[in-house]
C-alpha cells in the first residue's frame, strides 16, 4: 500500500537499478543481491539481514506492475512537496485527506489507491486527474496535457550493437524516424528519445519514443557486461607444456596470448581494454581455455599416449570427487 513511505525510499537504488530497468535484469539484480546478504550466508551479521530486508522491501514492490505504477507515481508526485500534516512528521497520505475532510488521526483511517487520487482530486476541481503533465500539475487545474510516449523495437546485429548506427525506424503513422543508437547498447536495452512520441492535444510537451533494442548473437563472442568473452581451443600438449596462441578480437586481428604450462580446461586469460566501449568505460576480452580431446589417433599417437600414461603417476583425478560425495 503506497504510504508516507514511499517518498523517503528510492528502491531503484536500494537494488542499483535504473527506473527503466526490464523485468529480467530486476529479477537477475534482485537474486545477485539476495545471495550477497542472505541471513544463511552472513549468520549474525545484522547490517547484512537489514540489507537483506530492505532488497526485499524493494523487490516485493517493484516486481509487481501494479505497485510499481502506483510507487513511481508517488514518487513523481512527491518530487516537489513533502506531504504532511500537522499530525507531525511521520504523517501520511490518510492524514492529507482526513484533514481535508475534518477527520484527525484520531477518526478513522482511509486509504486510498493512486487511482483514488486521481478520482478524488479530478472531482474537486472538475478535471479527470492525472499527474504527471508537462507543467508538474494537474490536467484541468496545473497546466496542459503531456504527449503519449511511443514504443518502437528494432534488432541490430552484434557488431552494430557494440559500434553504434543510425537506423531507421517506420513509425505506426508510416513516417520514418532515423534514430542513432549509441555505442555499445546492449540487448533488451531502453532508449529514451525525448519529445519524438505523440503531440499534446493542448499544446503541452510531446511523449517521447522509447526503442527497445534486441541484439542478435554472435557466433564467436559473447557479451558480460562491457566484458567480451570467447573460448579459445588448445591441445593437450599445450596446456600441459605451454604456449604461445593466437586469439581473435572482434575490433581487428588476432592477438597473442601465453598459456602457461598446466593450464587447467577453463582457465580465464584477459586481455585488456579489448571488450566493449561505452560512455561508462572499456570491457576487457575474457579468453576461455577449452582442452580439445582429438577425436582419432594415429597407431604412433596411440602408442605414445599409452606410454605417457604408464609414465605418469597413478593417481586417480576422481579420487577427492567421490569421498566427498559420499559424505
Amino acid at each position: 500500500m503506497a504510504s508516507q513511505d514511499w517518498f523517503d525510499k528510492d528502491f531503484y537504488a536500494v537494488l542499483g537499478v535504473k527506473k527503466d530497468v526490464s523485468d529480467a535484469d530486476l529479477k537477475k539484480t534482485y537474486r545477485k543481491l539476495a545471495r550477497q546478504f542472505h541471513p544463511d550466508s552472513n549468520a549474525g551479521d545484522a547490517k547484512a539481514e537489514a540489507r537483506f530486508k530492505e532488497i526485499s522491501e524493494a523487490y516485493s514492490v517493484l516486481s509487481d506492475k501494479a505497485q510499481r505504477a502506483e510507487y513511481d507515481q508517488v514518487r513523481a508526485m512527491g518530487s516537489g512537496a513533502r506531504f504532511t500534516s500537522g499530525g507531525g512528521p511521520n504523517a501520511g497520505f490518510e492524514d492529507v485527506f482526513g484533514g481535508l475532510f475534518n477527520q484527525g488521526r484520531g477518526g478513522a483511517r482511509q486509504s486510498y489507491s493512486t487511482g483514488g487520487f486521481e478520482d478524488l482530486l479530478g472531482g474537486m476541481f472538475g478535471g479527470r486527474g492525472g499527474f504527471g503533465t508537462a507543467s508538474g500539475g494537474y490536467q484541468g487545474f496545473g497546466g496542459p496535457t503531456r504527449g503519449a510516449d511511443v514504443t518502437a523495437n528494432t534488432t541490430l546485429d552484434f557488431l552494430t550493437a557494440i559500434r553504434g548506427e543510425t537506423v531507421t525506424l517506420q513509425m505506426q503513422n508510416g513516417r520514418d524516424t532515423k534514430v542513432k543508437i549509441p555505442a555499445g547498447v546492449a540487448d533488451g536495452q531502453k532508449i529514451r528519445l525525448k519529445g519524438k512520441g505523440q503531440p499534446s492535444p493542448d499544446g503541452g510537451e510531446a511523449g517521447d519514443l522509447v526503442i527497445t533494442v534486441t541484439v542478435r548473437k554472435h557466433p564467436t563472442f559473447e557479451r558480460e557486461g562491457l566484458n567480451l568473452r570467447v573460448v579459445v581451443p588448445v591441445t593437450f600438449a599445450e596446456a600441459a607444456l605451454g604456449a604461445t596462441i593466437e586469439v581473435p578480437t572482434l575490433d581487428g586481428g588476432p592477438v597473442k596470448l601465453r598459456v602457461a604450462p598446466g593450464t587447467p580446461s577453463g582457465r580465464v586469460l584477459r586481455v585488456k581494454g579489448r571488450g566493449v566501449t561505452t560512455p561508462k568505460g572499456t570491457g576487457d576480452l575474457l579468453a576461455e581455455v577449452v582442452v580439445a580431446v582429438p577425436s582419432h589417433l594415429t597407431p604412433a599417437a596411440k602408442e605414445a599416449l599409452e606410454a605417457f600414461m604408464k609414465a605418469m603417476p597413478q593417481e586417480n583425478p576422481r579420487e577427492d570427487l567421490l569421498s566427498r560425495g559420499a559424505r
